[in-house]
């Protein structure tokens, strides 16, 4: 076989589509610099170590020989406390409305290829998170993108989804509160959508990872209002809330017939999530809160701060972040597209971030920079981009 010649090549057309992250891209190519002192803002992981308690709990857990296999949708102790936590006008029952998962990432990958197939098609508010459009693609259907206005912050236009609702029409994903915008979309513009959902026989898969993580009097929790929540399964994890994004544990909640299915794909993926941290995800979910809350608060400091030191800058902008622990700043008054700016920024500069490319078309010509970092990285990493900005501007 000649080198770079794929006239023979075994991989199939399915894995051959798979776009490399933007965000990994970015986290890979920061790793040719070892030596010097980079800020990194561009992946969304807590800067915490998991809550005490719930490492305790695990310690202890895994000590006593709690290390074996469950059923695939998860310990039923599990399953009970995700019900009592998510909540809906139909309490979800936790044997057959609950499924947990190596993450929330393999709860959407295993509900898309348990509602999705060849012709389908989901849509797909952007910016948005890229493993959508990815984890669509692989399903074997095709993703639809809806470009949120960037005039109005990347606020939820529901006319503009429900335009894209058609008869092959599975799904419409929302992610709220939104990464990467920050967004949280509003009670009554969610429930357009979600009416035009049900008129249409497609769900709604709400993507509520930042659910606890908001600034301010936001509705989160679409089927905790949802008059059709027969219509909407639930994608959430421990991973923001709790710091424990290494643990891997996330789920699904919806109708029955949907989130058991998706319990058999899983027992033919990974088998089960595992034990030890389904253990830990039940010490968080019903041990002491607090912990968490002060997570929460220091995020709201930072984004507070964020905000202000962009404020500050001119030649940039950003939307204020209503949720979530990412801005998505306008970067369009500087040269290049949002890929070469990122290029820049690592290069001359020494900050990661994330080129808006990657987040869909609607995402050209922005940033996304996470803001779980230390108030100390922040300064310096805000620093370091006021003085690139002050720089290509002047030249």
């Amino acid at each position: 076989m000649v080198a770079g010649d794929d006239s023979s090549s075994r991989l199939t057309e399915r894995a051959r589509s798979v776009e490399h992250s933007a965000i990994r891209e970015m986290f890979e190519r920061a790793a040719e610099y070892p030596d010097r002192d980079l800020v990194h803002l561009e992946i969304g992981e807590p800067d915490f170590d998991t809550p005490e308690h719930i490492v305790k709990d695990a310690f202890m857990i895994a000590r006593d020989g709690g290390t074996h296999y469950t059923s695939s949708a998860g310990m039923p102790e599990l399953r009970e406390a995700i019900a009592d936590r998510t909540g809906s006008n139909a309490q979800f029952n936790p044997e057959t409305e609950v499924a947990v998962t190596t993450g929330a990432m393999e709860a959407l990958y295993l509900t898309l290829q348990t509602i999705a197939e060849d012709g389908d098609e989901v849509v797909v508010p952007t910016p948005s998170w890229p493993n959508y459009l990815t984890q669509i693609r692989l399903a074997g259907a095709t993703p639809v993108e809806v470009a949120l206005p960037a005039s109005d912050g990347f606020d939820l236009e529901p006319n503009r989804v429900i335009e894209q609702i058609g008869e092959n029409t599975v799904a419409v994903i929302l992610s709220s509160p939104c990464n990467p915008t920050g967004q949280v979309f509003s009670r009554d513009a969610v429930t357009e959508v979600l009416e035009a959902a049900a008129a249409h026989g497609c769900y709604v898969i709400a993507d509520e990872v930042y659910d606890r993580l908001t600034y301010g009097d936001h509705s989160t929790g679409i089927s905790t209002y949802a008059d059709h929540d027969e219509n909407v399964i639930t994608i959430n994890s421990c991973s923001k809330t709790y710091a424990m994004t290494g643990w891997r544990i996330g789920w699904l909640a919806g109708p029955a017939d949907v989130v058991q299915a998706a319990a058999q794909v899983h027992g033919y993926t990974s088998s089960c999530a595992p034990s030890v941290s389904q253990h830990a995800a039940i010490a968080a979910l019903t041990g002491p809160q607090e912990p968490a809350e002060r997570m929460a608060a220091a995020f709201a400091d930072r984004r507070d701060y964020v905000v202000d030191r962009i404020a500050e800058i001119p030649g940039i902008s950003a939307p204020t972040p209503e949720g979530a622990i990412y801005a998505f700043i306008d970067v369009a008054d500087l040269a290049g597209t949002s890929v070469e700016i990122a290029h820049r920024l690592l290069d001359d500069y020494g900050v990661v971030t994330a080129p808006g490319e990657g987040f869909g078309e609607a995402g050209c010509g922005y940033l996304r920079i996470s803001f779980a970092n230390s108030r100390d990285r922040l300064e310096l990493g805000f620093d370091r981009i006021e003085a690139m900005v002050e720089d290509e501007l002047e030249a």
